[in-house]
């Protein structure tokens, strides 16, 4: 009995030491590991910069002609001559489609042979009230035949003037919606008009900001077909009404289009632009670390002839042109690292290689 008690704890004392043996040798590995410096990483780094910057609002709108018809008649007829191209450009009052007028025309005719009686009637009888030869009677019927002429002579050029389409004003023609020959109803669409110099801009911005937009406030637009290029308005109008519904305002800005790359119905991007501000500091957008409960970057310091990084949590604001505006948490001067950051942690040493370039912002592991 005593001997297998002896070897039950002889077994149980080489467990126990070959546990605590091997705790013993994890514990000395990482130690060990612990204390080995790690490599210096290889970071691109950036100043913190103090400037002016150009805060904006932002928005998406559409634009809008400054003024936009379609082309129609007022009265019926046939087209008897088309005198524009589709897409050309016109002059207010030119002469776009002539409707059919041989019977006015002849008609007209008629009636100023009418009028040229009517008119030798009414200078006999006023020579004869003259010479007291008819009565006053005679004299005022022939005077209301001169005026009734007249009248039907008026009418019957206006109605003529009518059947010539003209342009009400200068612009852009649209495609035309009509042939030679075609027999036209009252206020057919004949083709649109469009002036396109100037041109409105449409957007609406969030009643929070309405103190801060005001007339003649200027603005820059993009749109998607000329991206390398920005378009200067101002601001000519703003509804005096917020949406209830979107809890919005609508305002309208006004740019100048000598060129006519912009045409109504276009996409644009809006920026109103505030007033500048001095002494905002700065740092590239990949400087940037995002994070679930925070933004923040790693900044190099000078430790013992070494370079060391130190993370740092900073309140970011707007982005500009790839950089981000830092609103607390830095100081003008200080060096961020720009790219490499996915290998860094606090404490790391670097080596700085601004041949080093990273195309996004860092995000953390």
């Amino acid at each position: 009995m005593a001997t297998r008690l002896l070897a039950v704890l002889i077994i149980l004392g080489l467990l126990l030491g070959t546990l605590f043996g091997v705790k013993y040798w994890r514990s000395q590995g990482m130690t060990n590991q612990a204390a080995m410096q790690r490599p210096p990483v290889t970071v691109a780094v950036a100043a913190v910069e103090q400037s002016r910057w150009q805060p904006y609002l932002e928005a998406v709108g559409s634009l809008v002609a400054t003024r936009e018809v379609f082309v129609s008649q007022e009265i019926a007829g046939q087209v008897r001559e088309i005198l524009f191209e589709s897409g050309a450009s016109v002059a207010a009052g030119e002469l776009l489609l002539q409707l059919d007028d041989s019977v006015d025309q002849a008609e007209l005719k008629g009636l100023q042979a009418e009028r040229r009686l009517a008119q030798l009637e009414f200078a006999r009888a006023e020579k004869l009230l003259t010479d007291k030869l008819a009565s006053q009677s005679n004299y005022d019927q022939a005077q209301a035949r001169l005026q009734n002429a007249d009248a039907q002579l008026d009418a019957k050029r206006a109605l003529i003037a009518k059947k010539a389409i003209r342009a009400p004003f200068s612009g852009v023609l649209g495609i035309r919606q009509v042939n030679i020959g075609q027999y036209l109803e009252p206020g057919a669409q004949i083709v649109s008009l469009q002036q396109l110099d100037p041109v409105y801009v449409d957007y609406a911005l969030p009643e929070r900001y309405i103190s801060l937009v005001s007339l003649e406030q200027a603005v820059v637009i993009k749109v998607k077909a000329f991206p390398a290029l920005q378009f200067a308005g101002r601001i000519s109008a703003i509804d005096p009404r917020v949406d209830r519904n979107t809890r919005s305002a609508s305002i309208r800005a006004t740019l100048a289009n000598p060129e006519l790359q912009l045409r109504p119905g276009m996409f644009a991007e809006v920026q109103t632009l505030l007033p500048e501000r001095d002494r905002v500091l700065t740092v590239p957008q990949t400087a940037i670390t995002y994070n679930p409960y925070g933004d923040a970057v790693f900044v190099v310091l000078e430790k013992n002839d070494e370079l060391v990084v130190e993370r740092r949590q900073v309140q970011t604001g707007s982005v500009r042109d790839g950089r981000v505006e830092v609103m607390a948490g830095l100081n003008t001067g200080e060096r961020v690292v720009s790219a490499g950051q996915l290998k860094l942690r606090n404490g790391q040493q670097v080596v700085i290689d601004d041949s080093v370039r990273l195309g996004s912002p860092a995000v953390a592991p």
